[in-house]
């Protein structure tokens, strides 16, 4: 069996925090915020997934586009759950910082397939 990949691996773990924290915000009536958090925070690793099934190399680099934007957009609706005070700061801030190594690693991969295709 092929072990996971790190991107593949860290964007799993933060999907199921993203769940965790969705399921707090929607028992304390936060519905909206709970429900654009769940969607981007779980679509970062289902686009890693889907990326990793590409069929070419240009399927690769579509899905790991996705998968950076929807990173960027649960990165943005982290700060905003942290500056609202919905969520314990100190959690908060420890998303935010796993979502920044997220990015990080997606910026990474897509500037070495960058590299490559020039």
């Amino acid at each position: 069996m092929k072990s996971q990949n790190i991107i593949q691996l860290k964007s799993y773990q933060f999907a199921l925090e993203v769940i965790k924290i969705a399921q707090l915000l929607k028992k304390e009536t936060h519905f909206e915020i709970s429900s654009q958090i769940l969607r981007s925070g779980t679509s970062v690793g289902a686009n890693v997934e889907e990326a990793i099934g590409a069929q070419s190399r240009k399927d690769f680099i579509a899905k790991l586009s996705i998968s950076y934007k929807e990173a960027r957009e649960t990165h943005y609706w982290l700060r905003l759950i942290k500056d609202s005070g919905l969520l314990e700061p100190n959690k908060a801030l420890l998303m935010i910082e796993k979502c920044e190594e997220i990015l990080k690693i997606i910026g990474s991969i897509q500037k070495t397939i960058k590299a490559k295709t020039e």
